[in-house]
């Protein structure tokens, strides 16, 4: 007999159909003669926090037999869940996190897929969670764990993850339903029937027979022999004259590169990292020649190269594959219009700089002439899904035939050579810090008031490397203050360290790796 109410707790982001799949449950326990008690709390935004639903069901037969109704909860209890439900794999380590998943008692239905956080997006550095750790904690904390990606079924059937969800918890049992009236709920909803029942019951399926999938790992790339036209086989073939441990890296440098400008500026990136692949020949660490320095070089270089000017920006938004995806996002029907408005605010010095390099240079000079220009510097709207919207954004990312004559071009070219430079004459005696100086191109990202922080401090990292060379632990120090970089906008953190980097002395770095000095 059943002595407490089944519990079950569902996270879901907005959008994704949480209050729909609440709604069908409810339906379906007072269908099967359940008394049913529903409670919400909704997330701050739709991607700060999910809206959890929370719900509780008894017979209805018990209560009448024991002569009153049950008393059920209105929020979970940690240790004390039956079934938890994830949209989303980062939602159910939260779930995991907030103690509402035990081995002892719950059953873990959730998607694998990832639908980035806020806080993921935002962050100065690499900011995303590791998906197979979330996994590892998932099968040590579910008594049981229902996991694949629901996401990829409700696409494959043009359907929505809460018709997933459905069928997931239909074939973990963990309700005692018949299935016939889960169907009978979507059914009865008149919406997308035929679709949303393709979906749920292949997850039904899926959960019947236990299928656990982990999101998909990276598989290692393999580089053509012949390229897709023959102009540019010679750089094909110059990539494969590199060390092998980087080839992979290069082949998406050149590919960016190519789309980002021409195949003259692909070949300007394979010189480039041939030069600093040369040093790699006998200065890995214990002469394995692992080609550390070339990796670190041929990543970061291609993100370097291929800045976020005003025209790479404008080329990007009106691009055919956006609007492809902008109207698959949405589920636009064939025909069914919809619009983009964009919103821009371009900067004096963005404006500078898409001009020819010798203009550019006499505007920022020109007081006058700065202070007319920022009349037109305030926030713009712009609809791509108008005529004159999307010939204003095309117009300016045909630009990029010009682009080698801007002055922001010149500018990063510049700024791009002296830091292999430095790479080159640090490498021979200085390896490691090589290649952490290679790796420190990541603070530099994105454009106007984010890429002016990031190359302050970039720049601060370059007026200390003389300390850093001088140091048996300036590597790990150089390390360690790119995180600090990173670690807010403000550059509190990375003042802290430079300070402390400069009041200790050189003959005295601390015995362990990446610690304080």
């Amino acid at each position: 007999m059943i002595q407490r109410p089944i519990k079950l707790c569902i996270a879901a982001l907005g959008g994704q159909g949480g209050g729909v799949l609440a709604d069908w449950l409810v339906e379906i326990a007072e269908a099967e003669g359940y008394l049913v008690q529903a409670t919400s709390v909704p997330g701050v935004a739709q991607r700060t926090g999910a809206t959890i639903y929370y719900l509780e069901f008894f017979p209805s037969t018990e209560a009448e037999a024991a002569g009153h109704e049950p008393v059920m909860a209105l929020m979970p209890v940690p240790g004390d869940v039956d079934c938890v439900v994830a949209s989303e794999l980062v939602e159910a380590g939260r779930a995991v996190q907030r103690g509402l998943v035990t081995p002892q008692v719950t059953t873990l239905i959730a998607s694998s897929h990832r639908s980035y956080v806020i806080s993921e997006k935002s962050a100065l550095g690499q900011g995303m969670a590791d998906d197979g750790e979330i996994t590892t904690l998932l099968r040590a904390q579910a008594g049981r764990l229902v996991l694949f990606d629901m996401n990829a079924v409700a696409e494959e059937h043009h359907s929505v993850i809460s018709s997933v969800l459905l069928g997931a918890i239909c074939g973990s049992a963990v309700l005692p339903f018949r299935k016939e009236v889960f169907e009978a709920a979507i059914r009865k909803s008149g919406i997308a029937v035929a679709t949303n029942l393709a979906a749920f019951a292949e997850a039904c399926r899926r959960a019947e027979r236990g299928e656990e999938s982990s999101p998909a790992a990276s598989t290692s790339v393999d580089i053509p022999r012949r390229a897709r036209s023959p102009e540019l086989q010679p750089l094909l073939d110059r990539l494969h004259r590199l060390p092998a441990a980087s080839q992979a890296l290069a082949l998406e440098g050149l590919r960016r590169t190519i789309d980002y400008q021409d195949p003259e500026y692909a070949a300007l990136y394979l010189a480039r990292l041939e030069r600093i692949s040369s040093l790699d020949r006998g200065q890995s660490p214990a002469g394995s020649g692992d080609g550390e320095l070339a990796q670190a070089v041929a990543r970061w270089l291609a993100l370097w190269m291929t800045f976020e000017d005003t025209i790479r920006v404008a080329d990007l938004k009106t691009r055919p594959a956006r609007f492809a995806r902008v109207r698959k996002e949405i589920r636009a029907e064939a025909g069914q219009l919809f619009g983009i408005t964009e919103f821009m605010k371009p900067r004096v010095v963005e404006i500078a700089g898409t001009l020819p390099a010798g203009v550019g240079e006499w505007v920022l000079r020109s007081p006058r002439i700065s202070r007319w220009l920022g009349h037109w510097t305030g926030g713009k709207r712009i609809q791509t899904n108008t005529v004159f919207g999307f010939l204003c954004l095309h117009a300016l990312g045909g630009l990029k035939r010009w682009r080698r004559g801007t002055l922001r071009f010149k500018e990063e070219n510049g700024r791009i050579e002296n830091w292999l430079t430095r790479i080159e004459q640090l490498a021979p005696a200085h390896y490691e810090l090589a290649v952490e100086l290679a790796r420190a191109q990541r603070l530099i990202k994105g454009y106007g008031e984010t890429h002016e922080r990031g190359w302050r401090s970039f720049s601060s990292l370059l007026s200390h490397l003389d300390v850093l060379a001088s140091r048996a632990d300036g590597a790990a120090v150089l390390a360690r203050l790119q995180e600090a970089a990173l670690a807010d906008e403000e550059g509190i953190a990375l003042a802290k360290e430079l300070t402390a980097l400069n009041g200790v002395p050189c003959e005295a770095p601390e015995p362990a790796a990446g610690a304080g000095v």
